[in-house]
């Protein structure tokens, strides 16, 4: 579905990424892990079109996006969940999800997807109308995972999802990530916590220094000694 191919990119004198090659299949959860300052983000602003790549290709379901503006990349069905809880503080709930939709013109489907976005987070349904801005840090992030999938998206591209939320918050988050997964979406998960990463995907990738310096199955990345030694506390 996903195919990134010798992946670079530079801020100004500073490389961020040096030939980072990934793959999502359809249907899949993949994690990608690394430190802070990793370059991991870099890989995910350059799919979506936020970050011009200096070197490399990025294929999505066999069309060449290298480069494409973040509204064609979003168009194509690749829609990513910034890390920070980036909403709009002074609008209500309901106006933030309804936002997700905006390149969309079938009024029938939107008013379908809103109500499945409900059913996923009964939070939001209970909140619609409330200032976003008021919203607990577990809730704006519920909220920018609805407004994404109110994008009607094929790749969802998760930035950091469980930042600064307790362990209770982040159980509750993955569940709904998974059962979004269940229903047939492809996931790019990058995350810090490689332990709640390597138990909800299949297929792992380790960034160091703007560099893949590992890959594989999940179950096997979460046996391997340099692994746990690095991201798993030993």
């Amino acid at each position: 579905m996903l195919r990134v191919s010798g992946l670079s990119a530079s801020y100004g004198a500073i490389r961020a990424l040096e030939g980072v090659s990934i793959d999502v299949e359809e249907g899949q959860i993949a994690c990608l892990l690394g430190a802070n300052g990793a370059g991991k983000t870099t890989v995910l602003n350059c799919i979506s079109g936020v970050v011009q790549p200096t070197g490399g290709t990025i294929e999505f379901v066999g069309n060449d996006i290298t480069g494409a503006a973040a509204d064609v990349v979003v168009a194509k069905g690749v829609v990513q969940v910034p890390e920070g809880r980036e909403i709009f503080h002074h609008m209500t709930v309901k106006d933030n999800l309804e936002l997700g939709a905006y390149l969309r013109r079938d009024r029938n489907g939107i008013a379908a997807d809103l109500q499945h976005v409900f059913e996923h987070f009964p939070v939001l349904n209970e909140r619609q109308r409330q200032m976003a801005g008021t919203l607990s840090g577990g809730e704006q992030q519920m909220l920018m995972i609805g407004r994404a999938l109110m994008a009607k998206p094929k790749l969802l591209l998760l930035d950091e999802p469980s930042l600064g939320l307790s362990p209770i918050l982040i159980e509750n988050l993955f569940a709904i990530i998974d059962r979004v997964h269940d229903e047939g979406m492809s996931i790019l998960l990058v995350e810090q916590n490689a332990s709640v990463a390597l138990a909800h995907s299949t297929y792992g990738y380790i960034l160091e220094n703007g560099e893949i310096r590992l890959s594989g199955p999940s179950d096997d990345l979460v046996k391997d000694p340099a692994v746990r030694e690095a991201y798993l506390g030993g």
